[in-house]
């Protein structure tokens, strides 16, 4: 933690000093002195009591008398018109007695005679001064909060040092082709406005979080050597109407006296909302933000050589005038990355890194999809994180295998204690996941199956698709819903009875059968056709929002027919476990006997008498 001592040193200081005046101030005296005329000054000199004798200049005498072994101050004034000395040796004092006295004779006066006086009355004084000055630069620091509340927060990086080029991205080749213009026209823009060519004025970066949208922003600013500004959408937004206004208008006000350059603004939807939505009616602060950022990009000429960069991950939700030619009229699309992507995205993020001989980028981009490039980044991260707690000089590939395991699910709960009857169960409950959806012609490949908790998960299958899909056919999903009820129906085979462990795999079967219904019409008693209208309006969550435009019995159907998809695929996982009750029993035995199963050893569990490619009650599509 950082010492707070040199930031208040000057204050305890003050304090200190300001203690010990005012202590003073009121400390007084431990004995006053007696106050006599000048006669008895002259008779106790003459007897020899006097120790201590001194002139001052106003004309009194400080003396101390010795009395019974004590020392006494005394103190006499002159008389009026009298010499000090004369008075004394009138009253019989010779000279020789006030020397062997050691009278001490006035001096003229200093000012450092009273120094203690000066402290005293001037400290406070001072105090007073620096506090009225620490008072005065308060205010002033104030005011200029106050006149810098409207200021823009934005975030400015200098073009000529660039610390992301398109070399650090990687996965969005076609995504980079389409910013490469964006970088031409800032580099030479008379190559375009000689042809007569209008270069748009806001380019929308679209996809899903983690795909890297900042990254390509931040990409484009430095292959372009411009000045990049930085800033989130929400930073616009405050409390007090007509602030966000003013931020945009200084935002842009910055860009101009800095063009060429680029205005990156993250989660634009912050501010971008339709406007006029939702039970609340309007809300005035974001829609004058909205208004006046329209307003700015309007007021674009085409010299002025601003290229506006905006990322969202939601485009459906924005206001349409953000989206119209002359304002955001290029939107590009960043996608979660295909495995070539994803195997360019590892070689980025273990750049500098040291690999073990052993780790395959191939491998691992194959067996991580749906990744997006921040979670990739993680997954290095998690492995190069496992590598150092076990000593190891590099990472290697058992490292990042467990830690895409550790993306997915978490990491292993090994330490949790549990009962060898709930260690049977699921045990059973992982088995009939694994076999059932090894035994079906249209699901992925099982990589790995145990029974080790990982996050919330007592036990897990592990699937992996051998290439990358964009396109789901109805078979697929009839056979991962069979797969995904294999786990209950082990349960009900096994034991003639059903726990909790398949609450999960209940809620995924329900939302894959009501989007077979009502999203992608594969039934044929519903006709094709859509149901349900997913608007999401402002103020209000995406069950409320979603608007209904079909009847009760239509919605009686839907369930109907709901039901009896899944009621399907939990026959076909009763079926298929029930003939293949010994590979059932073999493989939980063995996740029994070794907690977890790797791909290999679970095919060799099946081989021995179980053969692949359990066929379909469905015909798959042509």
């Amino acid at each position: 933690m950082k010492s707070i001592w040199p930031k208040n040193a000057f204050i305890y200081l003050l304090i200190l000093v300001a203690s010990i005046a005012l202590f003073s101030s009121f400390v007084t005296p431990a004995e006053e002195a007696q106050e006599i005329d000048i006669a008895q000054v002259a008779r106790l000199v003459r007897a020899g009591r006097v120790e201590y004798l001194e002139f001052s200049n106003d004309g009194s005498i400080e003396l101390t008398v010795l009395e019974n072994g004590q020392e006494v101050p005394y103190r006499s004034r002159k008389e009026p018109d009298v010499g000090l000395g004369e008075t004394l040796i009138n009253l019989g004092v010779t000279p020789e007695q006030i020397g062997e006295i050691g009278a001490i004779v006035p001096q003229r006066p200093s000012i450092w005679d009273n120094w203690g006086l000066i402290l005293i009355q001037g400290i406070p004084l001072l105090l007073m001064f620096l506090f009225l000055m620490f008072m005065l630069r308060q205010a002033q620091s104030g005011n200029n909060q106050a006149m810098s509340f409207g200021k823009s927060k934005a975030r400015m990086f200098a073009g000529d040092r660039p610390s992301v080029t398109f070399d650090d991205v990687a996965g969005a080749e076609e995504a980079k082709q389409e910013l490469e213009e964006i970088v031409q026209f800032l580099k030479d823009p008379n190559r375009f406005t000689t042809l007569g060519a209008r270069i748009p004025k806001g380019v929308l970066l679209v996809g899903h979080p983690g795909t890297g949208k900042t990254l390509m922003a931040r990409a484009v600013a430095g292959e372009a050597g411009v000045p990049f500004f930085s800033i989130s959408g929400s930073e616009f937004v405050e409390m007090f109407v007509g602030v966000g206004a003013s931020r945009v208008r200084d935002l842009f006000d910055q860009a101009k006296r800095n063009s060429p350059c680029i205005v990156f603004v993250d989660e634009i939807d912050a501010v971008g909302r339709q406007r006029g939505a939702g039970l609340g009616g309007s809300h005035d602060e974001r829609e004058q933000t909205l208004n006046q950022i329209l307003v700015e990009m309007d007021g674009f000429d085409t010299d002025t050589n601003i290229i506006i960069l905006a990322a969202t991950n939601r485009p459906d939700i924005l206001d349409p005038a953000l989206l119209r030619p002359g304002r955001f009229d290029r939107r590009v699309v960043i996608d979660r990355p295909d495995r070539r992507g994803r195997e360019a995205i590892l070689k980025v993020h273990t750049r500098g890194k040291p690999l073990a001989d052993d780790v395959d980028l191939e491998i691992m981009a194959k067996q991580t999809p749906g990744f997006t490039g921040a979670d990739l980044e993680n997954l290095v991260n998690e492995a190069a994180i496992l590598a150092a707690r076990a000593n190891e000089s590099a990472i290697g590939m058992e490292e990042m295998q467990e830690a895409v395991e550790r993306v997915i699910a978490g990491p292993e709960r090994r330490s949790r204690l549990i009962s060898d009857s709930e260690k049977r169960v699921i045990a059973y409950h992982e088995a009939g996941h694994a076999v059932v959806q090894a035994l079906l012609k249209h699901t992925d490949r099982v990589h790995k199956v145990t029974i080790i908790g990982r996050g919330q998960m007592g036990g897990y299958t592990m699937t992996l698709p051998e290439e990358d899909r964009t396109l789901q056919s109805k078979a697929k999903f009839e056979d991962e819903l069979a797969g995904l009820l294999g786990g209950r129906a082990s349960e009900q085979i096994v034991f003639g009875d059903i726990t909790t462990g398949a609450g999960n795999d209940l809620k995924r079967a329900t939302q894959i059968a009501r989007s077979m219904v009502t999203e992608y019409a594969m039934t044929e008693s519903m006709g094709q056709r859509t149901f349900g209208k997913k608007e999401e309006l402002i103020f209000l969550g995406r069950e409320i929002s979603e608007q209904r435009d079909y009847g009760e019995e239509i919605a009686t159907q839907i369930d109907r027919e709901m039901r009896s998809i899944i009621d399907k695929a939990y026959d076909r996982a009763l079926e298929i476990l029930q003939k293949h009750r010994k590979e059932l029993d073999r493989v939980a035995q063995t996740l029994i006997d070794e907690e977890s199963i790797d791909a290999e050893t679970f095919r060799s569990l099946l081989e021995e008498d179980a053969p692949q490619g359990e066929p379909q009650t469905a015909p798959a599509p042509a």
